[in-house]
């Protein structure tokens, strides 16, 4: 079975491009026109084992905001295609990773009820010239379009970089899990018969 997925979005704010494989084994290629991002995006195909493809152009000369929500959207709209039926899979992944002084932990739900609940509390959160604070819309842009429901704790950290970064990789293990085979499953994983 493969499970891949083409998106592309255009608007007037953002143009991107995502080509994304769920049984991937890292590849990774990203060009989001915001460094930082392009490095959390990394993390995804590094440590999901996914492979990745996105190339994004956005109003960046105003700020991220639109180009990191689309992101998003893009990159739930993709995850949510390239799962099809949705059989077979294990339907919930839960990760914790340290980053230094930074603990996050991701516990996600492929429930087709999106929703998000971001508990991150940082004192400064900006790295360079990026505010990490817009880590939160991507994610909830992600999770409308992926239909999941996500819950991200910062458990401890103070450092926006190491913050992020925790996440984004807890994010990816996290992923993997919910979006891997279960062997032992037939059909979709709910009681319901349908997710």
């Amino acid at each position: 079975m493969t499970r891949q997925a083409e998106v592309e979005r255009k608007t007037k704010e953002t143009e991107i491009r995502v080509r994304l494989g769920l049984e991937g084994t890292g590849k990774c290629r990203v060009e989001t026109g915001i460094p930082f991002m392009d490095h959390m995006l990394s993390f995804l195909p590094g440590h999901g084992f996914v492979d990745l493809e996105i190339s994004a152009r956005g109003d960046t000369e105003i700020d991220d905001h639109h180009t990191v929500e689309d992101l998003g959207i893009c990159l739930g709209m993709a995850v949510r295609k390239a799962l099809g039926s949705m059989e077979g899979i294990r339907r919930y992944g839960e990760a914790a990773i340290p980053m230094d002084e930074a603990l996050a932990r991701v516990v996600l739900d492929i429930s087709n009820r999106s929703f998000l609940a971001y508990r991150v509390s940082l004192r400064n959160s900006w790295t360079g010239t990026f505010d990490v604070g817009l880590v939160k819309e991507f994610f909830r842009a992600f999770a409308l379009h992926a239909g999941m429901t996500i819950h991200i704790d910062l458990i401890t950290g103070e450092d926006p970089h190491h913050a992020a970064e925790a996440i984004f990789k807890a994010f990816a293990r996290a992923l993997d899990r919910a979006v891997g085979l279960e062997d032992r499953r037939r059909g979709v994983p709910s009681t319901k018969g349908v997710l």
